[in-house]
Order: structure tokens, then sequence, then C-alpha cells
């Protein structure tokens, strides 16, 4: 997502650059990262499209994922509506595949469920993509435990994605954790990096550009911001005693819990290091200090904006 800026709101995470990007793209593919995290409301359209330049002559190297729900009108406004209808998955996918250059997309999300058309009736529809060939395996994102259930029995999810990390428990108490671990769904961590408050590099509210869209979350805000920082000071403790970053934590702490993160790096440095939490082992002893200091159920600010970009 941070890759693309948005036509409504301008970039999300800072400046991107489309040439860097593609290099960071290509780059992560060279140390073995194939798992490329997309959707048709990034841009709109840009997104997918950039990631159609990025792997052009490689498709097959690659594992894609895009996501559907957040309604794009006809002339490409997003109108910020969910929209979980069969006819408009139908648009939707026809509209992804082009935007991709590509002939299947490997996993296809359900950005959002639509309040007004049960699930059963939308994963429904998404079955269709896969007997026709246009999609390889289902996934679902931003739902409960019930959702995921009801959605399962209709046909099967591969992946689940939520926002999770260590600044975001939620899924350890509201079942979709225990749910997935059961029945084989892979869960996949968007924003696992607390929206990049782990990566300690946010240290003054000065330090978050004026035209970037965290400025809106109360976890970057008033007392609630310094505390976090509080926090994030104690993680890196552990970190420097284990020669790691404490974004190399967090993401080492997702994948022992069996927990697949993307976080939204931008920069060939940047995702060297992430690739490199892949090979970081947590013992027991460091694994329940870092729990000890973000434990579930802990306050860290809501993650709500007053416009609707998650994810």
């Amino acid at each position: 997502m941070g890759m693309s800026s948005f036509a409504s709101t301008g970039d999300i995470y800072g400046k991107a650059d489309e040439k860097e990007s593609i290099a960071t793209i290509h780059r992560s593919l060279a140390l073995g990262g194939n798992f490329l995290d997309t959707a048709d409301l990034y841009g709109p359209f840009e997104n997918e499209k950039l990631i159609a330049k990025a792997i052009k002559g490689k498709r097959n190297e690659f594992i894609i994922a895009s996501k559907f729900g957040f309604e794009i009108d006809a002339s490409g406004q997003v109108t910020w509506r969910i929209n979980g209808r069969p006819d408009y998955i139908q648009k939707s996918i026809e509209r992804s595949l082009k935007n991709l250059d590509t002939d299947v997309i490997d996993l296809y999300y359900m950005h959002r469920p639509d309040p007004n058309v049960p699930i059963e009736e939308t994963v429904g529809a998404m079955a269709e993509l896969v007997k026709a060939g246009k999609v390889r395996y289902l996934g679902i994102s931003e739902v409960s435990a019930e959702q995921i259930k009801k959605a399962h029995a209709t046909f099967p999810i591969t992946a689940v994605q939520n926002e999770i990390s260590l600044f975001g428990r939620e899924v350890e108490t509201n079942g979709v954790y225990e749910l997935t671990q059961a029945q084989g769904i892979g869960l996949v961590a968007y924003s696992p990096l607390g929206r990049g408050f782990i990566t300690g590099q946010i240290k003054s509210p000065d330090d978050i550009p004026a035209d970037d869209f965290r400025r809106l979350i109360p976890r970057f805000q008033g007392e609630q911001f310094y505390k976090n920082v509080a926090l994030v000071r104690e993680l890196e403790q552990i970190g420097m005693e284990k020669q790691v970053t404490p974004s190399q934590l967090a993401l080492a702490w997702l994948i022992q819990k069996d927990i697949v993160p993307i976080p939204g790096t931008k920069k060939v440095r940047y995702l060297e290091q992430n690739i490199a939490a892949t090979e970081i082992l947590l013992t027991p002893e460091e694994l329940q200090r870092i729990e000890a200091i973000l434990p579930v159920g802990l306050d860290t600010g809501s993650r709500d904006v007053s416009i609707p970009l998650q994810s």
C-alpha cells in the first residue's frame, strides 16, 4: 500500500518512489521473499499496475494477493462503501486481472465484509472465480471468528488477514487466532510493526510527515504517543542485547506464533532487515520478556482513523 499514493488522500506512509519500489520488490525476490500483497483500492488501481511492472517476465516466481470490497465506481473513484455483491465481484476481478497483467490471482481477498450482504453469498461468488480459474485461493480480511466459520463452511478459506502486531493482539482474545490455528487457515498480519511505531524511528510527533495519515490515528496522538514511545524503548533494550532491531523482534515474534507478517516496506535496506528477521529465533525467556512489555489487552491507543484507510 505504501508504494502508491491515494488519489483522494495522497501518500500514506510518506513519499514513495516507483523506481525504488520496483527495486525493493526485485531485491525481495532475490532474498526469497515472493509474496506480494496489494488491492484494487491502493491508488486506486495504481499499486496493482506497479506490481505488474515489477513482476513482468517473472510472474510465476511470485505469489500475488489482491483484494476487492471498497467500492470503486465506473469513473475510478472510491465511494468508501463496502460492496460484496456477486455482480461487483465479477467487475472487480476482471479489473484486477487487467491491472496486474495476469490470467490468475493466487490469493483473492474480500477486503472487508459487506454489512448488507451475507458473507456466505460473497464467498460463494468468490468460489465461482476459483472454479473459473481466475483465482487460486480465497482469503478474507478484518473478520471475526464467527464470520470465518461461516465463510469457511461455504468454501475453503486459505488466509485471514487482520491487523496484528505487538501493538494490537486482539486476535488472541477474540477467537480468531485459535480458530485459524485449529482449521489450518493461514493468518496474515497487516501493519505488523504497529503502523511503523515499532520501528523505533518515530520518537516525536514531528517525525511523522505533515501529510501522513497516521497523524489522524489516536495511537499517534497526545499522551498515548509518548506512552507508546516508552514501550518501544523497552523493546529496543531487548534488541540491543540480541543485536537486532525492534522491528526484527516484532516480526520474529509473529513468525514464531505461525503468523505471516506483511510489513509495508518501500526501501531495500528495510526489506533486507525484515527478511533477516525470518532467521531470528527467540528463546522462551525472550518471548516472555517481549510479551511482558506488550501483553494481550494493553491499551496502545485506537487504530481507527477519520478516513477509512486501513490495510
